[in-house]
């Protein structure tokens, strides 16, 4: 903990976060994604959800739909329910806190803007190359990794867009690249089941290797739900330090990490 407080008060953290961020609010699992994807297709939901990943289904839906505008439109309005009240949300009230220089996502949703917004302060929101043009020195940077509701063409769902994404070639991997080279990487909201940031792991490792300072890297770290002895070998070998939750309440712990985080880096107390 000591280390990342003082890599965070460097200026040197940059958070990679995942879904199980925004779950803590209460959003919509990929369940309920595939379940409206059997709806729009007449599809029996558990036929359906037996037939596939999600990234599969959702392909099946653009060829048979030819566009993903109205399930975009969908996922928009679902997942910015007005039934969420962000200041409510002590997880990303911390972040904010943090004062970090880059917030990399693989969600979708806008709530970590929004409690940016919330919270009066500034950052610059980069979802595409000319949004890299335009972003303000000193401010932080929120780079939907993923895509964003606001850029149909950004958005990362189908199987093939999934499988552009990973060639690690676009200009948002060009400044991923840029980004964590001599900085520390905490990983958030990510299960280990989650393909996404296994094969995201690989690929940095692989990054500092071709690089030479593999043995040289700032440590990272990733916050776990849940132990899992197996991966955490796995994820010491790719010098990523696994902090597992201390209760079985996945949101909690996480809230109880983020606000001694800020205590040890800033002194600051996170009060509701």
């Amino acid at each position: 903990m000591h280390e990342l407080a003082e890599a965070i008060r460097n200026k040197k953290v940059v958070i990679f976060a995942g879904a199980g961020l925004s779950m803590n609010l209460g959003l919509p699992s990929f369940n309920s994604l595939i379940g409206k994807l059997a709806e729009e297709l007449e599809f029996d939901p558990e036929l359906f959800h037996m037939s596939g990943d999600y990234l599969t289904l959702a392909e099946y839906y653009y060829q048979v739909k030819g566009t993903l505008g109205p399930l975009r439109s969908w996922m928009d309005t679902t997942w910015h329910s007005g039934n969420i009240n962000i200041s409510e949300s002590l997880i990303h009230k911390a972040i904010v806190e943090l004062e970090l220089p880059a917030i990399y996502t693989t969600n979708y949703d806008r709530w970590i803007e929004k409690s940016f917004d919330y919270w009066k302060k500034p950052y610059s929101k980069i979802a595409n190359v000319s949004d890299i043009a335009s972003a303000k020195e000193g401010q932080t940077q929120i780079i939907k990794f993923h895509g964003d509701f606001d850029d149909d063409e950004s958005i990362v769902l189908t199987e093939s867009s999934y499988f552009e994404r990973m060639n690690f070639e676009s200009p948002l991997d060009i400044k991923l690249r840029s980004d964590v080279l001599g900085k520390t990487v905490l990983f958030l909201g990510y299960s280990l089941a989650d393909i996404n940031i296994r094969y995201l792991l690989f690929r940095l490792q692989k990054q500092w290797e071709k690089a030479g300072n593999d043995k040289t890297k700032p440590k990272s770290y990733i916050f776990l739900a849940r132990p899992n002895v197996v991966q955490e070998e796995i994820l010491r070998a790719r010098g990523v330090m696994p902090i597992v939750a201390e209760t079985d309440d996945p949101k909690a712990s996480l809230q109880n990490f983020l606000t001694e985080l800020l205590q040890e880096a800033y002194g600051k107390k996170l009060d509701a």
